[in-house]
C-alpha cells in the first residue's frame, strides 16, 4: 500500500483505572475522538469525503486506521509540518483547532496521549502533556454557531442589532437587518433566546467577533393547535372503517381467537 494512502490516529488514556481499547472506552471519549479524527482528516477545505474513507478500529490503545487518503495533499503537507515544528501558523485552521484541543486535553490529564502514525505504525508526531504547539500569529476562522442567553435590547433606526446577555454576564452585540427583526412574531425582549449566528472565532483564544444574526431558534418546542387538529382529522378519516380498534390491532398482530 502507498505510504501516503493511510494514517493511524491513536489515543491513550485510562478509563476506570484500566487502559482504554476497542472494548473498554468511555462513550464521551469515543464520540469526541471520532469527530476529531474526521475533522483532522478532511480539514476546512473538505478535500476528503468522510463517507468515502474506509477505517478500522484497532488496539493502540484506541486507534482509528484510515485508508484512501492519497488525494489529500494538504493533509500530508500539514502532517509534515506537524512533524518538523510545533507551530500551527501554516496548518489548516480546522486541523490546528483539533491539535490545540488535543493538547489542552493532554495537559489536563497526564494519562492522555495522542499519536498520528504512518502505515508501518511509527509515530509521525505525538501530543501529550509536554507538547507546545501554538499559533504564532492570530488566526481567525469563519464559524456558524448557536448562542444562548437573554435578549436585553434589539432594533435600531439605522443599524439593526441584538444585544444578548450570556449566562456568564457578558453582553454580546450581534448585527442583524431590519427585515429579519421585522419578521419576529413574538416579543423576545428580556426573554431567554437561542440565536444562530455567523462570525469569526480566534483559534487560539476562542474569542468571537463580527457576529451577525442568521436566525432565531426556539429553545422549547411550541404546540401548534391548528396543525394538531389537522393531523387528528386526517387520522380519523383514514381509519374511519375500523369499528373495533382492539380487534383490528389483534388481527394486525396475527392473533386469532
Amino acid at each position: 500500500m502507498d505510504t501516503f494512502d493511510e494514517l493511524r490516529v491513536a489515543v491513550s488514556d485510562l478509563f476506570r483505572d484500566e487502559e482504554i481499547g476497542p472494548h473498554h472506552v468511555s462513550l464521551e471519549l469515543l464520540n469526541d475522538f471520532q469527530k476529531d479524527v474526521s475533522d483532522f482528516l478532511k480539514g476546512s477545505n473538505r478535500e476528503l469525503d468522510p463517507s468515502e474513507v474506509k477505517i478500522s478500529v484497532e488496539q493502540g490503545s484506541f486507534a482509528i486506521r484510515a485508508f484512501g487518503l492519497l488525494a489529500a495533499t494538504t493533509l500530508w503537507s500539514d502532517v509534515n509540518t506537524l512533524q518538523s515544528a510545533q507551530t500551527l501558523g501554516g496548518v489548516d485552521s480546522k486541523r490546528a483547532a483539533v491539535i490545540l484541543r488535543w493538547q489542552e486535553y493532554a495537559k489536563s490529564n497526564p494519562h492522555r496521549r495522542y499519536a498520528v502514525k504512518d502505515v508501518k505504525g511509527n509515530d509521525l508526531f505525538v501530543i501529550d502533556a509536554h507538547s507546545t504547539y501554538k499559533i504564532n500569529e492570530e488566526v481567525w476562522v469563519h464559524v456558524e454557531k448557536y448562542l444562548s442567553g437573554k435578549i436585553v435590547d434589539m432594533g435600531g433606526k439605522i443599524k439593526a442589532n441584538v444585544h444578548l446577555e450570556l449566562e456568564s454576564g457578558a453582553t454580546m452585540k450581534i448585527s442583524s437587518t431590519q427585515d429579519l427583526l421585522a419578521e419576529v412574531e413574538q416579543n423576545r425582549l428580556y426573554k431567554k433566546a437561542l440565536l444562530y449566528v455567523a462570525g469569526e472565532e480566534n483559534l487560539a483564544t476562542g474569542e468571537v467577533r463580527n457576529l451577525s444574526l442568521l436566525n432565531f431558534s426556539d429553545i422549547t418546542p411550541r404546540f401548534d393547535e391548528e396543525e394538531f387538529n389537522r393531523m387528528v382529522e386526517a387520522g380519523t378519516e383514514a381509519w374511519s372503517d375500523v369499528t373495533d380498534a382492539s380487534e383490528w390491532l389483534e388481527n394486525l398482530r396475527g392473533n386469532r381467537a
